[in-house]
């Protein structure tokens, strides 16, 4: 049975995360509030929860699962190297609305989707996801859409899109950003920005101290 919480009162807050938290760990779907768009999300380690998020999405494993994490500290156990460039790129940006593509640990039991051995890492600004995040470990994550239609940035659009196929929904009201993050690939030679969004890319050459066009695609 399908759960919706209202974590704008301070009252359900932990009701409703420690619903999620049971749901995750039993292989179930979540959707969240983060601070760009909504997320739906399972258990990054479940590798049917994640086949079961992207049945949900109608998303093939060509388009593989991002990471959502709590910590800036968790990113060392999932990575293969962590480049100056991302350290510098997290200590400026997270938590926030950059994504990055970084080479995954190849130790990692998990199965996102086709991703070559990579994995796309960001640590979002918002309370009810971090706590959800923190007591988790790592999500895969996802916008909580069918694949194709706008991303949802309420709760709301996001039960209307994909229903009961996920266990609990956490309301936490509109997104801030109303758009998805921006995506840094980290795994070339040079970084490069696959989609932009919040974080401009002006803000990202200056943080990394290289020219705007350094970071086209």
């Amino acid at each position: 049975m399908t759960q919706l919480f209202d974590c704008r009162d301070p009252g359900n807050r932990s009701d409703a995360v420690a619903a999620a938290v049971a749901a995750v760990k039993s292989g179930g779907l979540v959707v969240m509030p983060t601070d760009t768009v909504y997320g739906i999300g399972a258990d990054a380690f479940d590798s049917r929860a994640v086949a079961a998020l992207l049945a949900a999405k109608g998303r093939g494993r060509d388009m593989p699962v991002g990471v959502l994490v709590g910590s800036w500290h968790t990113i060392d156990g999932l990575v293969l190297y962590v480049p100056d460039t991302a350290r510098e790129l997290v200590r400026a940006f997270w938590p926030g609305a950059l994504s990055l593509v970084v080479q995954q640990a190849p130790s990692l039991q998990w199965d996102l989707g086709d991703a070559r051995g990579t994995v796309m890492l960001r640590m979002p600004l918002q309370p009810v996801a971090l706590e959800l995040l923190r007591q988790t470990g790592p999500m895969a994550v996802s916008s909580a859409n069918i694949s194709g239609q706008p991303p949802a940035t309420t709760a709301a659009e996001a039960q209307r899109q994909l229903g009961d196929l996920v266990d609990v929904y956490l309301d936490g009201g509109p997104s801030p950003q109303q758009a998805a993050s921006t995506i840094l690939d980290l795994t070339g030679p040079a970084p490069r920005i696959l989609r932009e969004g919040p974080v401009g890319a002006q803000a990202i050459a200056d943080v990394l101290g290289v020219d705007l066009g350094e970071l086209a695609p």
